[in-house]
């Protein structure tokens, strides 16, 4: 289930009331909430996700090509996947507390998987699904412009950080080098800690559900203590 917030609290975030309240519903039920509920008839988000994987690769794809109109296509391409990869999406959701409407069956839920980069990165897109169904293109739109499409030298960065630091390093002669730095949970749901060590020296350390998570995490931190984020 979640965390008990009323869902009406969830549209005051996203500054849209859903006129069919059942595609809201389906949008936050994640598969195992699904499977023990015992009439069977709720949907879960996976569909929907789908729908709006793609609606969000037209908006921001759409927009890209309108504000830099001198981009190349490969360029466009590398920005738009800074700014719908699962990490990202992730961090837009925590503007409107997604993680705290997210609906789990009880095994899910004691593994804290609302918490998790890849199922809130997937009910973020869910709900640009639902909103588009629900009202249309303009009104998704609205939402991907206000959620996702601001900030976005910083999400590029991020989304580069590892190989941004990996070019700074060779430009100024220092080692680089990522350490784990801790490793915690269950097999099945593990979070990993890297540091980023330069010249022997730790800088910046981070926590993420995987190594390579960690590390991109860690090292966009690393740039922003050097002064290059």
């Amino acid at each position: 289930m979640n965390n008990g917030y009323p869902l009406e609290k969830l549209e005051e975030n996203i500054g849209y009331c859903f006129k069919d309240k059942e595609l809201l519903l389906t949008a936050l039920t994640h598969s195992s909430l699904k499977n023990e509920l015992e009439d069977g008839k709720r949907d879960d988000y996976e569909r929907l996700e789908y729908l709006g994987d793609a609606v969000l690769e037209l908006i921001s794809s759409e927009f890209i090509f309108h504000v830099h109109p001198d981009m190349r296509e490969g360029e466009m391409t590398k920005l738009r996947a800074s700014l719908v990869c699962e990490p990202t999406l992730a961090e837009c959701a925590k503007a409107i507390k997604l993680s705290d409407f997210i609906m789990l069956g009880r095994g899910e839920e004691r593994q804290d998987s609302r918490h998790k980069d890849s199922i809130v990165s997937d009910v973020f897109e869910a709900l640009i699904g639902g909103i588009y169904l629900d009202s249309g293109i303009d009104e998704a739109r609205k939402f991907v412009k206000r959620f996702v499409l601001t900030d976005i030298e910083h999400k590029a960065l991020f989304h580069d950080s590892k190989t941004q630091l990996q070019n700074i390093a060779q430009g100024e002669g220092w080692s680089l080098e990522y350490m784990v730095a801790d490793e915690s949970g269950p097999e099945h749901d593990k979070r990993f800690t890297m540091a980023v060590i330069l010249n022997g020296k730790e800088i910046s350390r981070a926590m993420g559900s995987s190594k390579k998570n960690a590390a991109q995490k860690a090292a966009y931190d690393a740039l922003k203590i050097i002064g290059k984020g």
